[in-house]
């Protein structure tokens, strides 16, 4: 989940009345689906795709390809395509007015053209943080409906695993927002008790808003109401296996209190965010960014350039969309009443820590950074990252993309190794998706089929997942480009798997970078340029998005950009299970620079690697021929065929997209050593 950030966008006014004065459209999205056009609600078509494709586009952040509107609905029409135009042709009837039209085609995408506040759901995914209890009531009561109430598609799963994320996704702002609240509000306060009741109503196993509802009923002295809800809350944990014990132990601490704040309950200003929901309703692994020491800061003052850092450590961790990520107001308010690391970690419930200290050098700065795994207090890695001392944004820029690529592997590296060590039944799907994840590095068919197993299990347990659905369309994508399968009806699987991902997570950077990797298997290079561009938009730290860039481009595109890319990639993520494939691509772009000598070196380097396949070997073997190594190059040859006995250089050539002057260059270096590779 994204870390909050700073927004004008109008907040989104009290239900009973949306619609604005005048001509404009609006779009309230919760609660059932109504449109007005000023005060007046316009009559919806009967047709369910046709609302569903308006609530689609209302909240897509850009123009969607009509390829993924014809997958999110169709799955069976002989004319899907025919089905979308007449479905748009009754949006565009309900929602243009002579001279304003709002629903746009732009070549292969179309979009909605109507100011993101003009829509309840999108204004309120971007508003700011209330500033008080009066803003927050406003905000619950705003998200106070089911996100398109009572609208769903029979046998369409693609917007079914939308719809149920999209849901979700709100479910967790009205929490957040309730919570908010309640500690806006004076402890015990009627009204604050109310809220916390209604967050129980959202998620009945949230233990913060159990505790906080102690704490509150303690401070009343309402000790029986309280009884009665632990027994209730009890009776619903022991349905659902789940261990109600620390509940108890709360309780009994609260009437020992009697209005005294929890010691496990958290400061009043740690609600601050609207994204601050729990991890575990997430399913994702958690981590809190505590504030860097800065021993040159003067005073207690906030806002410098440790601070800076941290703030951005957040940011770009949460656009990762792989964790969920402690908001920034949260770990400053701990930090503030002087609450150490380890017993933020126990407050938070987070499973990691990162902290560390900023050193002003002479000439640079340097930034000594830790990640501890929370419950143990185990120190998985730390690391110092230095810096000339230049311009500020610069220096955020350069040292905050190493250290959040680094916590992120050494993060997804630990959860991997964790889910290999369940028990294959006792997976939840983020567990299934990591099982997944440590077969796919290894890039080998057979562990290429337990990955897709343990994916299609992630998939299944939680269809809004988008990361297993990326995991999925990979694994199509190894059979496609490895020559494991039927190539056609691989590519196609690998194109509706990275779909798939793309409508649960629209932000995940993964989702797009699988969708394009599916395009540019089916051979669409600008459309999936334009994913993988849109993956290090929304990511910048997302090195496999950067990488395939350099892939892509290295076969017929910019050699130069291609080399920037790989350089990118690595810097980011140097000890990546893909980094065979990021030095065969820099090899690559660099054969076709003519720069052979330079080829050759990198390519022997990607070869080196234990899990480079097939193709990266013979990559090395035309760029060690190209720069005159011959021997070598014959004896990775030899390698190939030992491995391999029927791989021949159409194998290689039907796998990439290469252009006119790496084509030429690969059949001279076949030539070279004799061999028909």
């Amino acid at each position: 989940m994204e870390a909050h950030v700073e927004s004008t966008v109008e907040s989104f006014p009290d239900r009973p009345d949306p619609a604005p004065p005048g001509g404009s459209l609006r779009l309230c999205l919760l609660g059932p689906l109504t449109v007005w056009r000023g005060r007046q609600a316009l009559a919806l078509p009967p047709s369910r795709k046709v609302r569903a494709l308006l609530a689609y586009l209302a909240l897509a952040p850009q123009g969607v390809p009509r390829s993924r509107l014809v997958e999110l609905l169709w799955d069976g029409p002989d004319d899907p395509r025919g089905e979308l135009r007449w479905c748009l042709s009754k949006l565009r009837a309900l929602l243009d007015a002579p001279g304003r039209p709002a629903v746009l085609s732009e070549g292969e995408s179309v979009r909605l053209a109507l100011p993101e506040a003009a829509i309840d759901a999108r204004a309120l995914l971007n508003a700011a943080a209330p500033a008080d209890a009066a803003g927050w009531r406003q905000r619950a009561a705003a998200l106070d409906g089911e996100f398109l109430q009572d609208l769903a598609i029979e046998r369409s799963a693609p917007f079914s695993a939308w719809l149920l994320g999209q849901r979700r996704r709100f479910r967790e702002l009205h929490a957040a927002a309730l919570e908010a609240l309640a500690r806006a509000l004076p402890e015990g306060d009627d009204e604050a008790v109310g809220a916390l009741e209604r967050w129980l109503e959202i998620n009945p196993f949230e233990r913060r808003a159990h505790l906080a509802l102690f704490g509150a009923l303690a401070a009343r002295g309402r000790l029986r109401e309280g009884d009665e809800h632990l027994a209730a809350a009890a009776r619903a944990f022991e349905a659902e296996s789940q261990d109600w014990a620390p509940l108890g132990r709360a309780w009994a601490e609260a009437k020992a209190s009697r209005g005294r704040a929890l010691p496990s309950a958290l400061p009043a200003s740690v609600a601050e965010s609207p994204l601050a929901a729990t991890p575990a309703a997430l399913r994702r692994a958690s981590i809190a960014v505590m504030p860097f020491a800065d021993p040159g800061r003067h005073g207690d003052s906030r806002g410098g350039l440790a601070d800076g850092l941290v703030h951005d450590m957040i940011t770009r961790l949460a656009k990762l969309r792989s964790l969920f990520v402690i908001a920034q107001g949260t770990v400053f308010a701990l930090d503030e009443r002087r609450i150490d690391a380890d017993e933020a970690g126990r407050a938070l419930d987070v499973d990691y820590l990162a902290s560390g200290t900023l050193h002003r050098e002479p000439g640079r700065i340097a930034v000594e950074v830790r990640l501890v795994e929370a419950r143990s207090s185990r120190v998985l890695w730390a690391d110092r990252f230095a810096s000339p001392l230049q311009d500020t944004f610069a220096l955020l820029e350069e040292i905050g993309n190493r250290i959040v690529a680094s916590i992120a592997q050494q993060i997804e590296v630990a959860e991997r190794n964790r889910a290999v060590l369940l028990p294959p039944g006792s997976l939840d799907a983020w567990a299934a998706h990591h099982r997944g994840l440590w077969h796919m590095v290894r890039f080998n068919r057979a562990d290429n089929e337990q990955a897709h197993h343990f994916f299609a299990q992630a998939a299944r347990l939680d269809p809004t997942f988008a990361r297993p659905h990326a995991g999925l369309s990979f694994t199509h994508f190894q059979n496609a480009f490895l020559g494991w399968g039927d190539r056609a009806q691989e590519v196609e699987a690998a194109y509706r798997c990275a779909a798939q991902g793309v409508l649960a997570d629209e932000r995940d950077p993964a989702a797009h970078w699988a969708m394009g990797r599916a395009l540019w298997l089916r051979g669409a290079l600008d459309a999936a340029l334009g994913e993988l561009e849109t993956s290090v938009e929304l990511s910048p730290n997302f090195a496999l998005g950067h990488y395939t860039l350099g892939f892509v481009r290295a076969q017929s595109g910019d050699p130069r950009a291609a080399i920037r890319a790989c350089d990118q990639s690595r810097d980011l993520s140097p000890f990546d299970p893909l980094l065979f494939a990021m030095l065969a691509s820099r090899a690559l772009a660099l054969m076709r620079l003519g720069r052979h000598d330079e080829a050759a070196d990198w390519a022997a380097r990607a070869i080196a690697r234990p899990n480079a396949h097939v193709h990266v070997q013979c990559i090395g073997a035309h760029c060690l021929a190209l720069a005159g190594r011959l021997d070598e190059a014959r004896q990775v040859a030899a390698s190939i065929r030992a491995a391999r006995p029927d791989y021949r250089l159409d194998d290689f050539l039907a796998s990439f997209r290469l252009g006119e002057d790496a084509l030429a260059l690969t059949h001279q270096a076949a030539q070279r050593i004799g061999l028909d590779l």
